[in-house]
């Protein structure tokens, strides 16, 4: 069972990020996860680009796996551009590189001016660029591109000896059959209602590959503080953000503590003072059918002592 350590680069700037990243390598977690974002969910917020920042984080952290959850397949990046910032990071890190790869939100897209397409459209341009990416790095050139990702003659001309390891994000059964069949792994939310289905449809689907199930955790001294320090996150949990034409991060936070209460977010995240409620709620995910569980870290109140708390007294119960 490994266990990742996620920041998100929309409470954190890039600077302090990379010391919660130094400090989770200390503390034992096994690979270091974060999200690639252009806005913030909420505002004011953060949104440092993940890419340069995983290369300060693999200069200056030995050893564990590096990676994001995740990057998507609209507009904003072309899928030769992702598969040559992979490819040169994994031959900086040989064996230490991830892409978490999914169909991405209007939030990141939207403000380049792109349309946010329809969900059918999405799974459309996630397979498509999940393709490319993957013949790029068997090296092969790309005369002409796809429907929605042209190219002319694409090649790249740095390959790392072995490919980085791709993981697809998956919230419903299409993008976990896409999984299947492009994937070494699924990437999905550890939630109990979901994920066993999200499981099925990539297992169904012929996935042999790895299980990651993420959580979103807040530890502070008292309960109270780990809801306050945790709850710009809010702005991240409606379902709708992730398929409908949503962008303006004020409108999204407001919108979200109109409809989720204090009560539902806690039952959603793991929020609290009590390391064994972390241990417990955690494992569960190991029974849900996780090899690997990524933990995003939402501390805003204590961030670092949440890294402590964890290396002392989570880590080594869940192992």
């Amino acid at each position: 069972m490994r266990i990742f350590y996620g920041v998100g680069h929309e409470q954190f700037p890039p600077s302090r990020a990379l010391r919660h990243a130094q400090l989770a390598a200390e503390a034992g977690f096994d690979g270091i996860f974060c999200s690639d974002h252009f806005q913030p969910w909420w505002e004011p917020g953060e949104s440092g680009h993940a890419w340069p920042w995983l290369g300060a984080v693999g200069a200056t952290v030995d050893g564990v796996q590096l990676g994001t959850a995740v990057t998507p397949a609209v507009r904003r990046y072309h899928p030769a551009l992702v598969a040559q910032a992979f490819a040169t990071l994994e031959d900086l890190f040989p064996g230490r590189v991830f892409l978490g790869y999914g169909s991405g939100e209007s939030l990141n897209e939207s403000p380049f001016g792109y349309d946010w397409p329809s969900g059918e459209e999405q799974l459309e341009m996630m397979r498509e660029a999940l393709d490319m990416i993957r013949r790029l790095w068997n090296g092969e050139t790309i005369a002409t591109g796809s429907k929605h990702f042209p190219t002319k003659n694409a090649k790249l001309h740095s390959r790392p000896v072995t490919p980085p390891r791709l993981y697809v994000s998956a919230f419903y059964e299409g993008a976990a059959e896409v999984a299947a069949r492009y994937a070494d792994g699924l990437w999905t939310l550890g939630d109990p209602e979901s994920a066993p289905n999200v499981i099925d449809a990539y297992t169904g689907a012929g996935g042999k590959g790895e299980i990651v199930l993420q959580g979103l955790v807040s530890w502070a001294e008292t309960d109270e503080q780990a809801l306050e320090g945790a709850r710009v996150w809010k702005g991240a949990q409606p379902d709708e953000y992730y398929v409908d034409d949503w962008h303006d991060p004020r409108a999204m936070y407001e919108h979200a503590e109109e409809t989720l209460s204090d009560d539902e977010y806690a039952e959603k995240a793991i929020i609290s003072a009590d390391p064994a409620v972390h241990v417990e709620k955690l494992a569960a995910l190991k029974e849900l059918g996780a090899t690997t569980i990524a933990v995003m870290n939402c501390s805003g109140a204590d961030p670092e002592g949440a890294i402590r708390t964890y290396g002392e007294h989570v880590l080594p119960k869940l192992r």
